[in-house]
């Protein structure tokens, strides 16, 4: 697992001891038993700790205490002093701060959860964050590109100065939008994972779930490529069987990759910058606008509700009456 985010560091040493221990037992029941990712581990931990620091705070505060009076309780002490008005202060000072609202709706499942394991323990008494209420995110609709600036962006340019780094970046955009796979599961694939026989990849999604998903022959030929005439020229000890690697040779780092899509995207004429989820956005919508139906890009995506899937419809929705305004007489 990842290691926490400085901010989650600095507010856990702020706490009261028995506050840090029980917050590093949270974070292990969602990394060993609930098999989060690291990413999402490390989110609901920061949002934890954020919670914590406020509760010290709000309850010190309203008790006309310090922080270091209550040091000796012990974390049960504290933690009984999280009710409902502590959780939806929290909330409210957060959106004081300008947190959006899909932030704050993360924030507040991150809370529930915690609060949820905390009674299971014994730590709370009762739930009290079983009546926390969402703030309902605004949806917006994902940038995408249009199917010729895919095709722009896919197009072969093979650098004459570092042809192996030109390979494995066509090998990456080309599976990255032929399957629609998230950034972490190129970046964890190995060379076994890909059945270029088939056409399949092998996959390890959110909540350690694997699925089978398939790609293009163009992806195909760049992937193919990249194995045989560039990764070799890469590798190191380091190395292991990470399909694709940064110039160090070790395993590429996510970053890496955002970090070409949006040099790449931001090259295109006209075209929206990208992250690498944009391009995952764009697989999807154009899978959807060539007739799939969307169980089937829900399993594609690896997709646990159908509810995130269709989000596409929407854009897709969305795009046909920006045609229709701009086209029709009498829009």
């Amino acid at each position: 697992m990842k290691s926490p985010r400085p901010a989650t560091d600095e507010r856990r040493a702020a706490l009261p001891a028995d506050l840090a221990a029980l917050l590093d037992r949270y974070q292990r029941f969602l990394a060993a038993e609930r098999g989060l990712a690291a990413a999402t581990v490390t989110a609901y931990t920061a949002d934890v700790a954020s919670l914590l620091e406020h509760l010290v705070r709000f309850t010190g505060a309203a008790a006309g205490v310090g922080e270091a009076a209550g040091v000796a309780a012990g974390a049960a002490a504290w933690v009984e002093r999280l009710t409902l008005a502590v959780l939806r202060s929290w909330l409210a000072k957060l959106r004081t701060t300008g947190a959006a609202r899909a932030s704050l709706a993360r924030r507040a499942a991150a809370a529930r959860s915690f609060t949820s394991w905390a009674h299971r323990t014994g730590a709370l008494t009762s739930d009290v964050g079983a009546r926390l209420a969402s703030p309902k995110p605004g949806r917006t609709l994902p940038a995408v590109l249009r199917e010729d600036q895919a095709a722009a962006l896919l197009a072969p340019t093979l650098d004459p100065e570092d042809p192996v780094l030109a390979r494995r970046d066509q090998a990456i955009l080309e599976l990255l939008y032929a399957s629609g796979i998230r950034v972490s599961e190129l970046t964890g694939l190995d060379v076994a994972d890909v059945d270029r026989h088939r056409r399949v990849l092998r996959v390890l999604g959110k909540g350690s779930k694997q699925r089978t998903v398939p790609f293009g022959l163009p992806a195909d030929l760049a992937v193919g490529q990249w194995i045989e005439d560039g990764r070799a020229a890469l590798v190191t000890a380091e190395s292991g069987s990470a399909l694709f690697l940064g110039q160090r040779g070790r395993r590429m780092d996510p970053r890496a990759v955002r970090t070409l899509i949006h040099q790449r995207t931001a090259a295109l004429a006209g075209a929206p910058e990208l992250a690498p989820h944009g391009l995952r956005h764009t697989a999807a919508t154009h899978l959807l606008s060539g007739g799939a139906d969307l169980r089937t890009v829900q399993e594609l995506l690896g997709h646990a509700s159908l509810a995130t899937t269709q989000i596409y419809t929407h854009v897709s929705a969305e795009r046909l009456a920006a045609v229709y305004q701009q086209a029709h007489p009498r829009a």
